[in-house]
């Protein structure tokens, strides 16, 4: 049982328990002795079954076993969540946390799942702006929640700085690719920015759309094994020349496909099927509707609807008509048929990227 009296308190029962002993020896009082030794137990013990079985002190009481089981000299924002929700002790650490009123305000779901199972859980919770790591541990005897916040701003800082960093490092690369093919930076800008909107109207998770935004820039990376006289030939490729040409799929897929990590893995992903086509008509494989990644699918339509609307030495930029036409006629054939309209229904919101992103 945790402490449920204040020190004073005890301090009272104990001076009160001695004189009282005092008069029972003195008068001879085996009930006075009896009070004696309760209130002397009490004092000591700190804890009253009274006050237990009628909840006398009961915050106090949760306090000190809260107390109990906190880390010495803890300076982080702790809180204890009632059955209900409510907030039953705070630490003064917690003081920064202005909005936070109740359990809900976390936004942690199922937590009395996690009290009546005893689990433990962690969350990040943004506030202002700030980041913390919250471990949550519940105790289902005493029917409460724990919260245990951390400062890990720093560290998600660094975390968006590095994936900064990688974005720069893909798009640069995949601009290698580009301009071998006399493509512009901005097209693999444009190609990124469209494939997270699709994904996200897709429904993908916002995690899956970023890292198809990291990507996609990689959809091209195999040209740079494509000799200049097939990628920049100003004319129509042979069969042979196309053969070629088609290998820069596979070529980049073997660039990537031994990286362990999210975004390389990803790029491999898009770089081997965005040429794949729904009725299993494109390269290098041939596959077909859904054996072919939601992400290939999704790059094939978006590097396709960029390239037919952009302008180069080669050829005039597409009307927008035009292009829905295609994409029309070319719905369940070439393209994922969802996809096409998800686009069309949504064509403002691609036609607003193309021109902030203008070449």
């Amino acid at each position: 049982m945790s402490c449920n009296m204040k020190p004073v308190e005890s301090y009272i029962r104990i001076s009160l328990a001695t004189l009282l002993l005092f008069y029972a020896v003195l008068n001879v009082s085996i009930a006075i002795a009896l009070l004696s030794l309760f209130l002397y137990y009490t004092g000591v013990k700190r804890f009253c079954f009274i006050y237990y079985f009628f909840k006398i002190n009961e915050r106090f009481s949760i306090k000190n076993y809260y107390l109990s089981l906190l880390p010495k000299y803890r300076t982080s924002p702790v809180f204890i969540f009632d059955y209900k929700g409510a907030i039953l002790f705070q630490n003064s650490a917690s003081d920064t946390l202005f909005n936070i009123h109740s359990v809900r305000d976390l936004e942690v779901e199922a937590y009395k799942e996690i009290i009546e199972l005893s689990q433990t859980k962690t969350s990040i919770f943004e506030y202002a702006d700030w980041f913390y790591q919250i471990e949550l541990q519940g105790i289902q005897k005493e029917g409460f929640l724990l919260a245990y916040f951390t400062d890990v701003t720093e560290v998600i800082e660094l975390n968006n700085a590095i994936e900064e960093t990688q974005r720069e490092v893909i798009y640069a690369m995949g601009e290698i690719g580009e301009t071998r093919s006399k493509e512009t930076g901005n097209h693999v800008k444009r190609v990124a920015l469209y494939s997270k909107e699709l994904a996200l109207l897709y429904g993908l998770s916002h995690k899956e759309a970023d890292l198809l935004q990291m990507a996609s820039p990689m959809h091209d990376i195999g040209k740079v094994g494509i000799a200049d006289a097939i990628l920049n030939a100003p004319r129509k490729l042979d069969l042979q020349e196309w053969v070629v040409m088609q290998t820069h799929a596979q070529l980049g897929y073997d660039m990537l496909k031994s990286s362990n990590k999210p975004i390389l893995k990803a790029a491999a992903t898009v770089a081997h099927e965005h040429h794949e086509k729904w009725d299993g008509s494109g390269y290098p494989r041939g596959i077909a509707a859904h054996e072919i990644h939601i992400y290939g699918r999704i790059t094939a339509l978006a590097d396709v609807f960029d390239a037919l609307g952009s302008e180069r030495v080669y050829k005039k930029a597409w009307e927008i008509d035009a292009i829905l036409e295609l994409f029309k006629n070319e719905s369940g054939k070439h393209f994922d048929p969802k996809l096409v309209t998800l686009f069309m229904e949504n064509l403002d919101v691609f036609l607003e990227i193309r021109d902030r992103h203008n070449d």
